[in-house]
């Protein structure tokens, strides 16, 4: 087309398409995240020899003795991080708590509990309640790993064309929630306990801290909120009305019908949340009373080192295999223990590309918070911005800002967040 002849709406349409190509080149061109946090590990050791080399030491508030920055290249140093390295993977906070509770979560889902309980979302949701349930069953299916790929999105479309609606809308609203949603949910999930234990690894730069898998819980909550408003928003104005002259392919007929519960699904199901719903009252059981063994030194609940807390990870574990177990044997989808076993070991089957990541993540870390090179940069980069006299606001947004860039070139969840 004639650039002459081109609409400003075409040009920054063109200018749109073009940007996001480069995103996408450029994103592909990086190399894995393992040789990223491989790269990343022997750039620190270059950076703390020619900084020790070169004398740079700083103070951190509140401590009188000033830091040096820590040779990572010297013999020794060397000869400590091979006899270090296995411990400091199998030491290594997100590991064991993702592990952990993968195990419920992978008991849930191959008992067929988790997909009952998206469908039956879905099946007893009114007709003009449908798209927001829809985006709200795609971001629970994040529990379930990459359920809502698989049973979401053909459903959605299922779900519309029974409804009347166009099933491409459908389709793209499950998508959104699924893949656009991604990581909000409005229940505690297997990523929580992953994203902790990487902030928790993190916090060793400067002082170690006790974070808790809930420390996302708000944000994520509310963030599902949003996304549900702003997804039903464009569904009905700006999806549907879009599609109301596009045909759909093939013929009607041909559509896939919507998988109903067998009356022992359903009643599977409502004895496996007969048991969340008696574990969740024996919980709070527990905790009420003021001597409660779940109560840290303080009588607290929510303090990050007290019992309830520290075992938030098990708590979630068990929240999910017990009702996986009920609901597998009602349903008749598990046979023995056996195959409760199976689920288990299917679930980390999934694992074996984050066991790698981590391993080099971990060693990235140890190596980064060993050199003191990182308390070194937080120092100087708060002096800075403190010296600069930056607004918190304009601080705060420009954080947001470098991580949505960081979106856009890095996948992984677990990636970006270590």
């Amino acid at each position: 087309m004639n650039s002459a002849n081109s609409s400003p709406e075409q040009t920054s349409k063109s200018f749109l398409i073009r940007m996001l190509d480069k995103l996408e080149w450029l994103g592909n061109k990086l190399p894995d995240p393992a040789v990223l946090f491989l790269i990343s590990m022997v750039s620190v050791w270059v950076l703390s020899a020619v900084l020790s080399n070169a004398g740079v030491t700083f103070t951190i508030p509140n401590q009188p003795q000033p830091k040096a920055i820590q040779n990572l290249l010297t013999p020794t140093a060397l000869a400590s991080f091979l006899s270090e390295m296995v411990e400091k993977f199998t030491h290594f906070h997100p590991l064991g708590v993702v592990l952990v509770a993968l195990l419920g979560v992978g008991i849930a889902e191959q008992s067929g509990f988790i997909n009952a309980v998206l469908k039956s979302l879905l099946v007893f949701t009114p007709r003009f309640l449908l798209t927001p349930m829809l985006i709200l069953v795609a971001l629970l299916s994040h529990t379930a790993a990459d359920a809502g790929y698989v049973l979401v999105i053909p459903i959605g479309g299922v779900m519309f064309y029974a409804a009347g609606r166009h099933p491409l809308a459908g389709i793209a609203a499950a998508f959104a929630g699924v893949s656009g949603g991604f990581s909000a949910n409005l229940l505690v999930s297997g990523i929580d306990p992953l994203l902790a234990g990487l902030t928790q690894e993190g916090t060793k730069i400067l002082k170690e801290q006790s974070i808790s898998p809930l420390c996302n819980y708000y944000f994520t909550a509310s963030s599902s909120v949003i996304i549900i408003a702003v997804g039903w928003f464009i569904t009905e104005f700006v999806i549907e009305p879009k599609l109301k002259g596009t045909a759909i392919d093939g013929d009607p007929k041909d559509m896939p019908k919507m998988v109903e519960l067998s009356p022992r699904d359903l009643k599977a199901m409502t004895y496996a949340l007969l048991a969340v719903a008696l574990m969740l009252v024996s919980i709070v059981l527990w905790a009420v009373p003021g001597n409660s063994a779940l109560r840290d030194a303080t009588g607290s609940l929510t303090g990050s080192k007290g019992p309830l807390m520290s075992g938030i990870v098990p708590i979630i574990m068990l929240l999910f295999a017990v009702p996986g177990i009920v609901h597998g044997f009602v349903a008749g989808n598990f046979k023995s223990h056996r195959d409760v076993i199976k689920a288990m070991s299917k679930s980390m089957e999934t694992m074996g590309y984050y066991l790698v990541l981590v391993f080099f993540a971990a060693l990235f870390i140890a190596s980064f918070a060993k050199s003191e090179i990182g308390a070194w940069l937080a120092v100087s980069g708060a002096t800075a911005l403190k010296n600069s006299g930056a607004n918190v606001t304009i601080v705060i947004v420009g954080v947001i800002l470098l991580t949505a860039t960081v979106n856009l070139l890095i996948g992984s969840a677990s990636a970006k967040w270590a």
